[in-house]
């Protein structure tokens, strides 16, 4: 198939290069707002795992072309796929009245996009009755997004006309030979259905923080619990982790879209508010943590912190709790030693140089010396299995405040260091 791919998100650039790969022939027109030049240079882009690779290898076989106007592309497409941030939602109706699309025989719309509920049907009465539109809400996992898009668990596909689906399919044949993926429903139902699916999952997150601060105030480990909870199969283990919070490009957008929807439609919802409220909350509890251990006094105090990403394998930090916690310590007068294996450009591009934040990409005990206490805020798999004597001998007050919990209390403390987790904590047992 004749492919043209808009957009510059995850899920555009996935596309292209999964469907170049497969044998189609794509051009992808990236937004004006983050052009192939810009992409080229994207930390985010690059550390996806085999992504950047493979958009490379397609251009230079031929299969992918990098267009700067829609022009005799998209006029002699079979599909416009549409990969766009909410924000550029006029841009896609500017596209759609090109007068290549005019001059197109036959067009299938699909919308990737994180647009409201209802815009696939709207995207399609733009074209006038000529073209179909089909809602194939973004289901990538930022840092797997190859993986997620190849070898996909299930695609909602939003569909009201037999050609439509027939179309997706032989689009997506290569990547649906495994098992069945395709979950086909209403347009407006398949939109509905991914922001509902987000809905959940921060839910169930929100009520598991609830549930960790709880414990810290009873005194209870909140693994006990965690595990009494997993373990009835009516609940299952699936995000049910307590943090320092959650963020994310997509995660976060999904929610306030959905709470959009719910507003807009005179439902406004006071569990998604609360969610929100909950999130935002945590964010702020490695630093309460912090101020509780030193009893408000952190002025001149240097924290060591590990992880920015929101999370792990990206270099992305949109809504990472790491802003909300570096606000909190500034305040306070805590400089601090930052290591991240992968996000730290974006970090200086968001909050600056500042003689208050030292940053390390290579050694992460780098940023532990001279501190008096280390924060865990991402889990990357490099800092799972720490030298606990060295952070031992490195951490003035042998502080270790575990954002994500994987480490174990017991142990942690059994090396001579306080252990503060989310729910869980742990003092020193030898001197």
């Amino acid at each position: 198939m004749r492919v043209f791919v808009y957009g510059s998100e995850l899920g555009a650039a996935t596309a292209a290069a999964a469907l170049a790969w497969v044998g189609h022939h794509v051009s992808w027109l990236p937004h004006a707002s983050q052009p192939w030049t810009v992409l080229q240079r994207a930390d985010w882009l690059r550390r996806e795992p085999q992504l950047f690779e493979q958009l490379e290898q397609s251009l230079v076989d031929g299969h992918l072309t990098l267009v700067e106007s829609p022009e005799d592309a998209l006029a002699h497409a079979d599909t416009l796929w549409l990969g766009l941030s909410p924000a550029q939602r006029e841009d896609a109706a500017k596209l759609l009245a090109h007068p290549s699309i005019a001059r197109n025989a036959a067009l299938v719309l699909i919308n990737n996009s994180t647009f409201p509920v209802g815009e696939t049907e709207r995207l399609e009465q733009r074209l006038g009755g000529r073209h179909l539109g089909v809602a194939l809400p973004d289901m990538l996992e930022e840092g797997r997004a190859w993986a997620t898009f190849t070898r996909p668990s299930r695609w909602l596909l939003g569909c009201d006309d037999d050609h439509g689906e027939r179309h997706v399919r032989e689009l997506l044949r290569a990547f649906n030979r495994r098992s069945e993926v395709f979950q086909r429903m209403p347009r407006r139902a398949a939109e509905l259905t991914k922001l509902a699916i987000n809905g959940m999952l921060a839910t169930r997150i929100s009520y598991m923080n609830e549930i960790a601060g709880l414990a810290d105030t009873l005194g209870v480990d909140v693994e006990y619990v965690r595990q009494g909870m997993g373990a009835d199969t009516r609940i299952g283990f699936e995000y049910l982790y307590p943090g320092c919070g959650f963020g994310g490009p997509n995660f976060s957008r999904d929610l306030m879209r959905l709470a959009d929807v719910q507003s807009s439609s005179g439902r406004a919802s006071a569990l998604l508010d609360r969610v929100m409220d909950i999130n935002e909350q945590k964010k702020e509890t490695l630093f309460r943590k912090l101020w509780a251990h030193f009893e408000g006094n952190l002025q001149g105090k240097t924290v060591a912190i590990w992880g920015a990403a929101f999370k792990p394998g990206t270099a992305r930090i949109d809504h990472a709790p790491v802003l909300t916690l570096l606000a909190a310590l500034w305040a306070q007068g805590v400089n601090v030693r930052l290591h991240d294996p992968a996000a730290v450009p974006a970090l200086i591009e968001a909050v600056g140089e500042r003689a208050d934040l030292a940053t390390f990409t290579q050694d992460p005990y780098r940023a532990c010396e001279g501190a008096d206490a280390l924060m865990l805020v991402t889990e990357w798999k490099t800092y799972w299995n720490p030298d606990w004597q060295r952070l031992a001998r490195s951490l003035s007050a042998k502080l270790v405040l575990d954002g994500r919990n994987i480490y174990d209390p017991d142990f942690v403390a059994s090396c001579g260091l306080y252990y503060r987790g989310i729910g869980r904590r742990a003092d020193p047992t030898i001197a």
